[in-house]
């Protein structure tokens, strides 16, 4: 086989053993799946999550696939339904330099795939770190600058590819097919910064996941794509959706340098741009013990592209709130936690949460900040100021989120849709997720 980025890319993810992840890399992706089933726990608050059921529905009357926090759909339905409730709230990961969340195309697809064979613990956690690895390198090597500038996103895009990765290890593709599904995920490749602001941002994830499906199972069954599906020179995905890109990185220390270690989880359910000013806040919170009756002005300053997106966003709906750098700070400051509840219409419709938002909290661009650096400057009525200055958020590699964390995440998200008893037998399934015999012990804890 030629060698090209697709082929060494696709010899790596189907020659891959669960031997061959280091240690640290196996209890990261543990970490990830905990936190993209807490956060798809969470996402079953989601407004529009009704319609993204519906339609899950609507594609068969088979039920061999579980649903987190629900019942049981096709396989189809239920990679779509559970991607969509990873982001359904905006509380999943976000790989920051390419903007890309990561789980959501990933662990929906190998979940599906797992339950339906009865694949092991081990099974999954591999499938799961070969799709991640894949997807954040490509998401690299696409040259996110010049991706970005031309109005795609990321996960529409790039997730597929790691749903491929994944379906590939549990459906024992060799090389040759592991390549083809690179070519039917890069046909599938969608998604642009049009839809910003509307749920349909949040419905490329699920048509990324539903895509990573699609090119697994199909060519497992030997269908033929394009032999090098990323640096092509007629509709590559490095040459058509940006200026070349950087292919070197896809294949760079491949099996020595994992990149999937640089995805970030979220502690709180808003915007991955502004859990940076978040962070500072809490923290000037928690050390000066602020009140928004002692508060005259809170400052916010961000980066020109982070403020772009949320620095005078509106609050009017809660998908725009949980993306509203101004409401978002202002309720932190109320409430001293953030969570679905503070975007509820009575939270933010509420007339004195309003009325500070508007005349105490100011979001500027500070000039002097890069990508989702943040300064957080507090004035108080007894002459005092404040400062906390952050070059990453709680959740950032930087700044990790720990394993404690993460599972109170998934409890707090669980409440009301699973018993304590489940709860608890997930958590522990998903520590110990090497030791399982079969998914589907998992997928039943799972369910509602």
């Amino acid at each position: 086989m030629t060698s090209t980025p697709s082929a060494e890319l696709a010899g790596f993810i189907a020659n891959l053993s669960y031997d061959d992840l280091p240690a640290s890399v196996r209890e990261r992706v543990k970490d990830y799946i905990l936190d993209a089933i807490g956060s798809a726990l969470a996402g079953q608050r989601g407004d529009e999550v009704r319609q993204i059921r519906a339609l899950a529905t609507a594609l068969g009357s088979s039920e061999e696939a579980s649903v987190i926090g629900g019942d049981r759909l096709t396989l189809a339905g239920a990679t779509m339904l559970n991607a969509y409730l990873v982001t359904a709230v905006t509380v999943c990961d976000v790989h920051r330099p390419t903007l890309y969340h990561t789980t959501p195309e990933v662990v929906p697809p190998a979940l599906a795939i797992a339950e339906r064979d009865g694949g092991s613990g081990k099974a999954l956690l591999l499938a799961v770190a070969a799709g991640l690895e894949t997807s954040v390198r490509i998401a690299l090597g696409i040259d996110y600058p010049a991706f970005r500038a031309r109005g795609w996103h990321s996960p529409g895009v790039v997730g597929p590819f790691g749903g491929a990765s994944a379906l590939g290890k549990l459906l024992g593709l060799n090389t040759e097919q592991q390549r083809n599904a690179f070519g039917l995920a890069g046909s599938q490749s969608a998604g642009t910064f049009a839809h910003w602001g509307t749920p349909t941002i949040k419905f490329h994830q699920c048509r990324g996941a539903l895509s990573g499906l699609l090119a697994g199972l199909l060519a497992q069954q030997n269908f033929r794509a394009s032999a090098e599906i990323l640096t092509h020179p007629d509709g590559g995905i490095f040459n058509a959706y940006s200026d070349g890109g950087n292919p070197e990185i896809v294949v760079s220390g491949l099996g020595k340098h994992w990149m999937l270690e640089q995805i970030a989880l979220r502690l709180w359910p808003a915007a991955s741009s502004i859990q940076g000013a978040m962070t500072g806040l809490f923290a000037l919170i928690t050390k000066h013990d602020l009140r928004p009756e002692n508060i005259i002005r809170l400052r916010v300053g961000l980066s020109k592209a982070v403020y772009d997106m949320h620095g005078t966003l509106p609050w009017s709906d809660k998908f725009k709130a949980l993306l509203s750098a101004p409401y978002i700070m202002s309720i932190i400051v109320h409430d001293r936690r953030c969570w679905l509840e503070q975007f509820e219409p009575k939270r933010f419709q509420d007339p004195s949460v309003d009325t500070f938002t508007r005349e105490r909290v100011q979001v500027v661009m500070d000039p002097t900040l890069q990508g989702t650096a943040a300064v957080v400057e507090v004035r108080t009525s007894s002459g005092q100021t404040f400062t906390d200055r952050r070059t990453c958020a709680k959740g950032d590699p930087d700044d990790p989120l720990t394993r404690a964390e993460i599972q109170d995440k998934l409890r707090t998200a669980a409440v009301g849709l699973l018993t304590r008893e489940k709860v608890e037998r997930t958590i522990t399934l998903l520590d110990r997720l090497e030791d399982l015999a079969d998914v589907r012990e998992l997928t039943a804890a799972l369910r509602k």
